[in-house]
């Protein structure tokens, strides 16, 4: 497995921790012996396989290990910050250091005066850690199985997980599958420091608003979109990810514009109705001279692919994109690239999500005089049996949807809910787990940014479900998995904080989405790709199952493992598989999707689990 590890322990008791080290990398739980280079601080002791893949330091003052790229905040120094420079920080300011801290990063330091050891993230969760609570001490890695079976009895799955897990298609953190491992949080960092653990928050997003010219935004805009993507180049080893969107066709833009040659860039294609998006790519890459490669995903790579890339992640991970994006960067592996540039983040910073501008249309019903809702609109509608003529159905619907404010109201659609948990799961699942505990994160998520501004608080919303539990572990792990290194220069700090900065309704101005962007991008992205509607590298996956019989058969196999395993239900299997397949294969084939890699992840990590 193509993986790149970092794992430890820190104790009270130093006798502990070496032992504990040294059992572990002799029986070779953490790659194999020779492919180690372990760091030890007499109560911390760490090792990292691939040892060439992270920057490192080890001397009287402590130790410090850096996977990515952290640099100064506020400087346009392209180099990063060397691990010698990271110790001195955190020697010099303890964890506040990590509010000077910009870039991509995920570190572990000590401070072998004060026996202290610190493992961070950085403020968008690009790299991830997890860790493992001891009674006076704290393991610490980059996956969570391996953290877990880093001592006897980690490896327990978690039930609770497995429904969040089918609730939200991943596991937000600090939850992982397994029941005694947590994951830090994007902007987090765990401390083990006089006995004790804490675990912080560094950083959250500020959305105060700054009033500038068009002329003067459209400039700093320019500008620092260009740093951006120059400061994560790797010369002569670097391509990007183009989709045909305006993020992927503005980093390829970029990529063009400041590489020392011609730019490359790669394209993933489906030969299905509605699903294929190449030929905006073709525009982009047509628009900026870029050296386009494409590459058209069929049911075989599916079959294929997908116990691959299941096993690849440390616990269930079911974004169907993930496929393609293996894909792509793998093609580009292939050509000799090594570090790939995405687009990811843009959305989530500008405005570009469609929900954004529909959830504004809703939140105007709460604006209404309660006189007017609560006493003529409600009980006309949903109280009588005018709400059942066609039009007034539609009224019906947001008026209900209207009322369950956000965030519920976003998951209006969820396909859990609206199988319904019992017709899914059967009893011994729904009898361990609190079914209302991911609305409960959800909400408490949601209240965490209180900006007035209904788009700022779903943007703020969205750097964690979105971008750091979904979209950035799919880019980073399949690129990993394919032999690359994934970086985001949308998620530049300098560039997330002007963006943060664009009042409301330069981000979605009425129905229109990301409006500051797209004026400010107008004569260097293509018109085409600026009228385009977002799709990105969505997979045919439901229209597949429905038409092709490998897939077929290679789904339902999955799904009924999980069926033995006593998770689901045969009869929803058999339901899910024949009339709502036939009746919307988009929608149930991602329910179809998200089980099939929840049964060949236990395959590969877990395959005696069952309740």
């Amino acid at each position: 497995m193509n993986r790149n590890r970092i794992i430890g322990v820190v104790s009270d008791d130093p006798g502990f921790a070496k032992a504990t080290l040294e059992t572990a990398r002799h029986e070779g739980q953490s790659g194999s012996p020779g492919d180690c280079a372990v760091h030890s601080r007499e109560t911390a002791w760490f090792l990292c396989t691939r040892p060439d893949r992270f920057e490192r330091i080890d001397d009287d003052r402590g130790f410090c290990i850096v996977l990515g790229h952290p640099r100064v905040r506020g400087s346009r120094e392209l180099n990063p910050m060397r691990p010698e420079q990271v110790l001195d920080a955190y020697r010099r300011h303890g964890p506040g250091f990590l509010d000077g801290l910009a870039g991509g990063f995920a570190l572990i330091v000590h401070d072998a005066s004060r026996r202290s050891t610190l493992a961070g993230v950085d403020r968008f969760g690009i790299h991830s850690l997890a860790y493992r609570a001891l009674d006076g001490g704290v393991i610490v890695g980059r996956f969570a199985d391996e953290v877990a079976n880093f001592l006897p009895g980690g490896s327990d799955l978690s039930v609770q997980s497995l429904f969040d897990y089918l609730y939200f298609h991943v596991i937000p953190a600090p939850g992982t599958v397994y029941s005694s491992v947590k994951r830090l949080e994007a902007a987090h960092f765990v401390e083990f420091a006089e006995g004790r653990l804490t675990v912080r928050r560094y950083w959250q997003p500020s959305y105060a608003a700054r009033e500038r010219s068009m002329d003067d935004m459209r400039e700093e805009f320019m500008q620092l979109m260009r740093d951006a993507v120059a400061r994560e180049i790797l010369p002569d080893a670097t391509a990007s990810y183009l989709s045909g969107g305006t993020d992927s066709s503005s980093v390829t833009g970029w990529l063009s514009r400041v590489a020392d040659s011609r730019a490359k860039c790669f394209s993933i294609g489906f030969d299905a109705a509605g699903y294929d998006e190449m030929e905006y790519a073709r525009i982009a890459a047509r628009h900026f001279g870029a050296e386009h490669h494409e590459y058209y995903v069929t049911p075989e790579d599916i079959v294929a692919g997908v116990p691959v890339i299941a096993a690849h992640y440390d616990q269930p991970f079911g974004n169907s994109s993930a496929l393609p994006a293996y894909f792509c960067a793998s093609k580009a592996r292939d050509n000799g690239v090594s570090v790939m540039l995405a687009g990811d983040g843009g959305d989530e910073i500008f405005g570009g999500n469609t929900r954004y501008a529909k959830q504004k249309v809703f939140e105007f019903y709460g604006d209404l005089p309660d006189a007017l809702r609560k006493g003529v609109l409600e009980p006309v509608f949903l109280g009588t049996g005018i709400g059942n003529l066609p039009l007034a159905r539609k009224v019906g619907s947001y008026i209900r949807q209207a009322k369950l404010g956000l965030p519920a109201r976003l998951e209006t659609y969820n396909l859990l809910t609206r199988l319904g948990a019992a017709n899914v799961l059967t009893s011994p699942v729904l009898e361990g787990v609190d079914q209302d505990a991911p609305a409960r994160h959800q909400a408490e998520v949601f209240a965490t940014c209180t900006d007035p501004s209904v788009v700022n608080r779903m943007l703020a919303y969205d750097l964690k479900f979105t971008l750091a539990d979904t979209d950035l572990p799919k880019v980073v792990h399949t690129a990993e998995l394919a032999g690359c290194e994934a970086r985001f220069p949308m998620l530049a700090d300098e560039l997330v904080d002007f963006a943060n900065g664009l009042p409301e309704l330069q981000k979605v101005n009425g129905v229109k989405l990301r409006y500051f962007f797209k004026e400010a991008s107008r004569g260097f992205l293509p018109d085409e790709i600026l009228k385009k509607s977002k799709h990105g590298f969505g997979l045919p996956f439901g229209a597949w199952v429905a038409s092709n019989d490998a897939l077929r058969e290679f789904a339902a196999d999955s799904l009924a493992g999980l069926c033995r395993r006593r998770l689901v239900h045969a009869s929803f299997v058999d339901e899910v598989m024949g009339a709502r397949l036939a009746e919307h294969s988009g929608y149930y084939g991602e329910a179809i999707w998200i089980l099939m890699m929840l049964e060949q992840w236990l395959r590969a990590r877990s395959p005696g689990f069952s309740l």
